[in-house]
């Protein structure tokens, strides 16, 4: 990852930075992380040599992209922490680590090809893991959940939510609530109130199904293949 200057970019770099990210963000998720960085400056609007100014190589971006993301995740766990109740404290930051997952389809890329082991993103990583490791420890602690629940069991349920949410974004993005209340459900944490979301009709579970690849505007399928 490339080190960032020690005083805040200026007005317009700092736009241009913000463009560059949220345009590789839409192509991530559209075609994974075979997107380059001079298609994301086309994309953008923006020349080549902006980008490359920013970051210098795909891995660059990633870092940054991941960077980000993980701080959103630290913070949820922060404000998870300030719950009084154990039980209340990992629902909160379950429900709303989902949320961020379930909205954000470019996610699983992108944690999937960070630098997770060099610094300082080794920190992030080390520290989330400690937070979560700590809400689930307090959590079973005051038999709020399951006796053997883990904390690699908050990562499973967002790896399950996340693959229900990218499947039916589409047909219906709040789906993954009511799966995600189900699966809490079976961990011993208490029910929501009410239920977000009915169940999939028939028609919606169909488009569901995986499908053949079509080709994109640039001659490449969904997987990025030519």
């Amino acid at each position: 990852m490339t080190r960032e200057p020690q005083r805040p970019l200026r007005a317009d770099a700092e736009r241009n930075r913000q463009l560059i990210m949220r345009t590789a963000e839409r192509l991530i998720a559209r075609r994974g992380s075979a997107v380059t960085l001079n298609e994301i400056a086309r994309e953008a609007g923006v020349g080549v040599g902006t980008v490359y100014r920013r970051f210098p190589d795909p891995q660059a971006l990633i870092d940054a992209l991941f960077t980000e993301r993980f701080t959103t995740f630290l913070h949820l766990a922060a404000v998870a922490e300030e719950q009084a109740e154990p039980g209340r404290a990992l629902r909160q930051y379950m429900l709303d680590a989902a949320q961020w997952r379930a909205e954000d389809r470019a996610l699983e890329t992108i944690l999937a090809n960070a630098g997770t082991d060099a610094e300082p993103i080794a920190r992030m990583r080390d520290e989330l893991g400690r937070r979560v490791d700590g809400l689930v420890r307090e959590a079973v602690a005051a038999g709020k959940v399951r006796e053997d629940f883990a904390a690699a069991d908050v990562y499973a349920f967002l790896y399950m939510i996340g693959a229900v949410a990218d499947r039916t974004q589409d047909i219906d993005p709040a789906a993954w609530r009511r799966y995600a209340e189900v699966l809490l459900l079976g961990f011993g944490l208490q029910q929501a109130p009410a239920a977000h979301t009915s169940a999939l009709s028939d028609d919606q579970i169909r488009r569901t199904w995986p499908g053949p690849a079509t080709q994109q505007t640039d001659g490449t399928d969904r997987a990025g293949r030519p």
